[in-house]
C-alpha cells in the first residue's frame, strides 16, 4: 500500500527544533552502544551542549553526527536544513533558491548553497547502478537544454548543454551530461550504465549504430519519417517524457540553469523519477543515508 509523504504539521511535530534533528542524525548514523573509534569499547554517548557532538562515556572521545553530511560546515539551523530537504521531496518540480530564501528567512547566497548541496546529496544517494539486463528494454536519447538566445527575437540558442539519458521501461533512469552526440561520447556512456544483455531503443542518430557491435539488441525508431512507436513497440516515448518533465522544472521553477550546474538539476529530476512509485521514502532516505 502506497504511503503518503508526511505533511508540514507532521514534519514539525517530528523535528520541532535543532536538538531533535541532531539526535536523529546521531541515532541513524551511530546510536547508543556504538563502538568508540578511539577506545574501541561499546559506549553510552552523552550529548555535549556546547557543540554538535556526543561524548564517549569511557574516554570522552567526541562523535560529530553532521560530519560527512551536507550540514557539516554550515552554521544554518539543522531544522532549516531538514525543512529544505522536506520541500525538495514534496515539490513536484523542485525548489528555487529564491523560494528557499523566502521560506527559510536566510540570505540568497545561503539558500543557493543549501539547494546546491541538497542536489548533490540526491545524486550521491541515488547512485548510478547499472540498468537493463536480459528481458528488459532501455530507451536511450539525448536532448539539448539551456543556452542563450543569439540576437533579439531569435529562436535559436547557442551554448546549449547536451544531456544523455537511458531509461529502463518500468524502472529507473540515468542521466549524464556529455560533450557532444558523437560515438565517443554516447557509446562509452551506454557501456558504463546499461548492461550489454539489453534490448535498446533509440532514434536514427548515426552514433547509435555502433551499439549492436557492443552486444546490445539495438532497435531504432525513425522520427524523420513521422514514426514514434512502431508495431513492435519500438520507441523512445518514455525517455522523451522524462525530458519534458525536466525541462518544465527548469523553465517553470528555475527559469535558467547554466551548463556548469545542469548535471545537478538533471540528477535531482532523476532521483525524484526513480522514486515516483514511493515518494514517501525520499525525505527519510535523504536524512538517513550519507556517504562513508
Amino acid at each position: 500500500m502506497k504511503t503518503k509523504p508526511q505533511t508540514i504539521a507532521q514534519f514539525f511535530k517530528r523535528f520541532p527544533n535543532d536538538e531533535a534533528c541532531l539526535q536523529h542524525l546521531f541515532d541513524v548514523r551511530f546510536g547508543q552502544g556504538h563502538e568508540c573509534p578511539k577506545c574501541k569499547r561499546a559506549s553510552k554517548w552523552f550529548r555535549i551542549k556546547a557543540e554538535r557532538a556526543f561524548s564517549c562515556q569511557w574516554c570522552g572521545h567526541h562523535l560529530h553526527p553532521t560530519v560527512g553530511t551536507p550540514f557539516e560546515k554550515s552554521r544554518t539551523s539543522l531544522q532549516l536544513w531538514f525543512y529544505a530537504i522536506f520541500l525538495f521531496t514534496t515539490t513536484r518540480n523542485g525548489v528555487a533558491a529564491k523560494e528557499l530564501q523566502r521560506q527559510l528567512g536566510v540570505t540568497y547566497k545561503t539558500a543557493w548553497r543549501m539547494a546546491d548541496l541538497i542536489r548533490k546529496h540526491m545524486a550521491d544517494v541515488d547512485g548510478d547502478k547499472p540498468i537493463g539486463g536480459a528481458g528488459t528494454i532501455v530507451e536511450a536519447d539525448e536532448t539539448y537544454i539551456g543556452g542563450e538566445a543569439r540576437g533579439k527575437g531569435s529562436g535559436y540558442k547557442k551554448n546549449k548543454t547536451i544531456v544523455f539519458g537511458m531509461l529502463e521501461r518500468g524502472g529507473d533512469v540515468v542521466t549524464e551530461v556529455v560533450p557532444n552526440r558523437g560515438i565517443n561520447a554516447l557509446v562509452p556512456t551506454m557501456l558504463k550504465h546499461v548492461d550489454r544483455n539489453t534490448e535498446v531503443h533509440t532514434d536514427e542518430l548515426g552514433s547509435y549504430g555502433y551499439l549492436s557491435l557492443e552486444g546490445y539488441d539495438h532497435k531504432r525508431i525513425n522520427h524523420s519519417k513521422g514514426e514514434y512507436v512502431d508495431a513492435n513497440g519500438v520507441g523512445v516515448n518514455s525517455i522523451e517524457g522524462f525530458w519534458a518533465q525536466l525541462k518544465r522544472s527548469i523553465s517553470g521553477t528555475h527559469i535558467h540553469v547554466s551548463g556548469k550546474h545542469l548535471w545537478k538539476y538533471a540528477k535531482e529530476a532523476e532521483y525524484r523519477f526513480n522514486r515516483r512509485h514511493r515518494p514517501e521514502v525520499m525525505f527519510d532516505e535523504l536524512v538517513e543515508t550519507f556517504q562513508p
